[in-house]
């Protein structure tokens, strides 16, 4: 099943039971797919790796909209944001510990032979490629950096 229709079932659950965040969040998620399924450079249709980058775009956006909304103190507004997340997070595969990540760049800095701040774009593009849509970037970075200090 692909993930349009996955959305689109979901999509049926939520109306059913009248569930407007949850709604919310999926038309946000069709509307992105529609998006991109029309550009020119996606004739073919999305690759998997590309709906999982799509995805994980939608829940950063929504995590870093929550902070902000945090920020300012205005946690009526964060959480219907984070609740959109949770939604959205659904589709994506699951995501692995901090633990097996730092097992996975600890493998790939032994790998290559890192030895320094120097290497850390050679360690982030091979960890990124290897963890593709099992880990966000951002923590994918703050170990790299602990193992390359």
């Amino acid at each position: 099943m692909s993930l349009q229709d996955k959305v689109m079932t979901e999509m049926k659950t939520a109306m059913k039971a009248k569930d407007s965040k949850a709604l919310e969040a999926l038309r946000a998620v069709k509307s992105e797919l529609l998006l991109a399924k029309t550009n020119a450079a996606s004739k073919d249709g999305l690759s998997e790796e590309e709906e999982v980058k799509l995805l994980q775009k939608l829940v950063k956006q929504r995590k870093d909209s929550a902070a902000i909304y945090k920020e300012q103190g205005r946690a009526d507004l964060a959480e219907p944001e984070l609740a959109q997340a949770a939604i959205i997070e659904k589709f994506l595969p699951e995501q692995l510990s901090e633990e097996e990540i730092t097992e996975v760049v600890s493998g790939i800095i032994s790998k290559i032979g890192a030895e320094g701040m120097k290497d850390m774009g050679k360690v982030m593009g091979m960890t990124s490629k290897e963890l593709a849509g099992r880990a966000d970037g951002k923590t994918i970075s703050t170990i790299v950096k602990a193992k390359l200090s």
